[in-house]
């Protein structure tokens, strides 16, 4: 394997694999890379569904989308379908986010596979280190928020693609620390995305929209801890869905984009960088 990095501290594209026959050697290789680059792209892929999945089994048990196993809607409860057409009103992850927050246990990763992109350009995605993203606030403002907890909704999502639920119909929502650390390395990061938190636990609701909007902000302006993913068809992009946001550029309408994303199962809630 060979490695581009994007940015020195995120991102990295990987050449000279065949991600439908890894040998263990690869295996290994790709997840040390993982780990160290926190989103990794893979060009030139051909991947059948099946292949796919089993990627994202070797990082974990795959997640299923609540959309499909608490609403009913139809399709493979493990894939999250790209569908971005003429015919759409709201595109998918057209705002930064971490992946379904929403849940007890968010994923720890997800891999987008992309197999059309827009003829004419444009649908790349923006990704943001949230390890960066903390580390870059003041002082006093990280002794403040780390020692807060938020309110995570999935309606809230469902709202801005016009869905409210019906009598009898879940969906997930969870308190999660503002500041947790990641699993593997200890290290704080910053945990809130506007489609699914909610409100502060312990502040006011004026209080909590108004922090919440200086970190919204804060994710979405510094391109310093930001990299910019350019799909081709058959990319497979993998990130760590714990340390990194992404934001899809819907700049392609009438054209379309399509394909599809695993997730994969976390082993833990997140930890509060407090309690270490």
């Amino acid at each position: 394997m060979e490695i581009t990095t994007l940015t020195p501290k995120l991102g990295a594209e990987v050449h000279n694999v065949d991600l439908g026959n890894l040998t263990p050697v690869d295996e290994e290789g790709v997840k040390d890379l993982f780990r160290k680059h926190l989103v990794l792209v893979f060009r030139d892929q051909a991947l059948t569904r099946e292949q796919h999945k089993a990627f994202g089994r070797l990082f974990g048990e795959l997640q299923t989308h609540p959309a499909k196993t608490n609403l009913g809607m139809p399709g493979d409860p493990e894939i999250f379908d790209i569908n971005i057409t003429a015919k759409t009103k709201v595109a998918n992850g057209e705002s930064w986010h971490t992946d379904l927050s929403c849940e007890p246990v968010p994923p720890m990763a997800s891999a987008l596979y992309i197999t059309e992109v827009p003829p004419s350009g444009g649908g790349d995605t923006l990704f943001a280190n949230m390890h960066e993203a903390y580390a870059t606030l003041s002082e006093p403002l990280r002794e403040l928020i780390g020692e807060l907890s938020a309110f995570h909704d999935g309606r809230k999502d469902l709202k801005v693609y016009g869905y409210e639920l019906r009598p009898g119909q879940t969906y997930p929502s969870a308190s999660h620390p503002v500041v947790p650390v990641h699993p593997d390395t200890g290290q704080p990061l910053l945990f809130v995305n506007e489609p699914f938190t909610e409100s502060i636990n312990e502040l006011t609701a004026a209080e909590s929209d108004a922090l919440l909007d200086i970190l919204y902000k804060h994710i979405e302006t510094n391109t310093r801890f930001h990299c910019r993913v350019k799909w081709e068809p058959n990319t497979l992009v993998l990130w760590d869905n714990r340390a990194v946001h992404h934001h899809a550029v819907w700049d392609y309408y009438p054209e379309s984009r399509r394909g599809e994303r695993v997730t994969v199962k976390s082993p833990a809630r997140p930890a509060p960088a407090r309690s270490l």
